[in-house]
């Protein structure tokens, strides 16, 4: 059985904690998700070099899936890039070049690696998003609606508050809000499209600790000098304020893992 996947959701018919029934769509959504994410993660990880056969037998034994369901997780796994399959040979592990990296889910594997490989992609992705976030801001200056300018502004107050609580899991949720706001906010469909790449970022720097009980006042300050020159119309300071939220982002990263 696979670690943290319970008896009942192999079970299809099964009930739930609660005594709910769980529908056979249910579990073989969850068995699927878990089939995926365990031997992506495998993938990614290095447990499976580039080159290696798998094939299905051992990944339901493994698993305990089925063989459909098994076929099901190796179209994702192929459409990410991860894989390739062919009759006769099975499921071959593809090179990191054939990768689909602006995948959220291979992005989050990847930081849920080793500290070099986490210290890598952080590395890359802290990199996009200087080339991406301050253009997509000060294009939000000029195309935010009202609505997205309070967003913003609702987000930054929500972060100085659970700041000063404590809490980040809730500064984590207002700062994703936020970033992915202004992505949206900027009025093009390839920025915006990006908005799931820079979510597990954020999401990532807090899960593996590399972001402090305390979060940066000044962090908070620029995202509030976004926030503002956004709503006013202020494009060469919605850039600037966001570059500096780049920078501090990526120097107390640095600072954490020594890259």
């Amino acid at each position: 059985m696979t670690p943290g996947l319970s008896a009942t959701a192999l079970t299809a018919g099964g009930t739930s904690a609660g005594g709910s029934p769980i529908s056979r769509t249910a579990t073989r959504l969850s068995l699927h998700d878990t089939v995926v994410a365990q031997v992506g993660r495998a993938i990614v990880s290095g447990e499976h070099p580039p080159g290696t056969v798998l094939r299905a037998e051992q990944i339901e034994s493994a698993t305990g899936a089925s063989r459909s369901v098994v076929r099901e997780a190796a179209r994702v796994l192929e459409a990410m890039g991860l894989i390739a399959t062919r009759r006769r040979v099975g499921i071959t592990v593809q090179p990191r070049s054939a990768w689909q990296v602006y995948d959220p889910r291979v992005i989050r594997w990847r930081l849920d690696g080793t500290e070099a490989e986490r210290s890598e992609q952080l590395r890359t992705l802290n990199q996009l998003r200087a080339g991406v976030e301050p253009l997509a801001a000060g294009l939000a200056a000029q195309h935010a609606t009202p609505e997205q300018a309070a967003t913003l502004v609702g987000a930054v107050m929500e972060m100085a508050r659970w700041a000063k609580a404590q809490d980040l899991e809730a500064y984590l949720d207002a700062d994703v809000v936020f970033h992915t706001t202004v992505l949206q906010a900027s009025g093009n469909e390839m920025l915006a499209a990006l908005d799931q790449v820079v979510a597990e970022v954020l999401a990532g720097r807090t899960h593996h600790d590399l972001m402090p009980i305390n979060p940066n006042p000044d962090a908070i300050r620029l995202h509030g000098d976004v926030a503002q020159a956004i709503q006013s119309g202020d494009a060469a300071g919605a850039t600037q304020a966001m570059q500096g939220i780049i920078d501090e982002a990526t120097q107390a990263v640095a600072a954490v893992v020594g890259s």
